[in-house]
């Protein structure tokens, strides 16, 4: 078998996997008590995860340059990024939910490289001379793996504002110490026209949550455990994205001075590039220095979704800039 026929073959059982791995992880959610519907899902991550990078090492033998030259290649590695960052959030937070938010993007991503790009965007190139430079492996890999990173914690973000759907949760706590390691305390509150008396629950590691109960059910104490997680896991993995996201802005500055004689050229892509900064470090100065927690922060890292997604694939639809070749135009 050639390295072109085990390219084909890679992607689309890297789909298929990805596909039957999301079935098994919202069965998993829908049926907690079967335990071995979460290992089935975890073991097609690790599949998935394999194929992909299979498939990106036969590009890369291939082609005779690290396989980041056009949108195939890239959509690729973001999915490769997104299984693997999924591990981390995963073994963090063992939780369901990272799997059932992330699996449906990685399997979106193949999806979109697989069915629907042409087939003359499929096949590897030679690289274009601007692309010629030790800078496309240091750059490129780091943009996509933040936005990878970036992307897990934004839907781990959504998965919290699911859970806590209907119910304005405030997680009171330091922002800096995460985990078992805070003093968490959890402050449920709806809105009532008469407050009924608070009661006080005590969760695992000496937490505690405050309720004030209304008349109708509010949420469990294992679902503001699960909040609490999520939103915890969420601000480390976009903490783990960020410093990502600035080396590669500034390792593209270097790259550009180099290639086109300036740092910065307000091309859409950097443009977008800065917004997408402006907007998660605007999540991590709500949480370290405003001591956001819980939804707020939350419904900025689900804006910061789609703001990596514009950035990323977006402004490539344009056709226009600097950054326009190996992409769609």
């Amino acid at each position: 078998m050639d390295l072109v026929t085990l390219q084909g073959l890679l992607d689309n059982v890297s789909f298929a996997v990805l596909f039957i791995t999301m079935l098994l992880y919202w069965c998993s959610l829908a049926f907690s008590g079967v335990p071995w519907l979460k290992v089935l899902g975890t073991t097609g991550m690790a599949i998935a995860n394999l194929c992909i990078a299979a498939l990106l090492i036969a590009r890369w033998i291939e082609g005779g340059y690290f396989p980041l030259s056009n949108l195939y290649e890239s959509l690729f590695f973001i999915a490769w990024g997104i299984t693997a960052i999924h591990f981390v959030a995963e073994r963090m937070s063992q939780s369901l939910w990272v799997g059932a938010m992330t699996s449906p993007a990685a399997m979106g991503i193949t999806a979109f490289a697989t069915l629907t790009l042409p087939d003359t965007m499929q096949h590897s190139e030679p690289l274009v001379p601007a692309l010629k430079s030790n800078w496309l492996m240091m750059h490129v890999s780091v943009m996509l793996l933040s936005y990878a990173a970036l992307m897990v914690g934004s839907l781990v973000a959504v998965a919290f504002l699911i859970v806590t759907r209907g119910q304005v949760v405030e997680l009171k706590g330091s922002s800096v110490g995460t985990g078992g390691f805070r003093d968490r305390k959890y402050t449920l509150k709806r809105i009532a026209e008469k407050a009924n008396p608070e009661s006080v629950l005590s969760t695992a590691g000496g937490s505690t949550a405050v309720l004030e109960q209304p008349k109708t059910a509010a949420l469990s104490m294992q679902r503001l455990t699960l909040a609490d997680t999520l939103d915890n896991i969420s601000y480390r993995i976009i903490g783990l994205g960020f410093p990502l996201l600035t080396i590669g802005i500034i390792s593209g500055g270097v790259w550009a001075n180099e290639a086109w004689g300036s740092y910065w050229s307000w091309d859409p892509k950097e443009t977008w590039a800065l917004i997408t900064w402006l907007v998660f470090a605007a999540y991590l100065h709500s949480r370290i220095t405003k001591g956001w927690q819980g939804r707020k922060p939350a419904f900025i890292a689900a804006t910061g979704f789609v703001v990596v997604w514009v950035c990323y694939l977006g402004v490539n639809l344009l056709g226009k800039g600097l950054h326009s070749y190996g992409w769609f135009f």
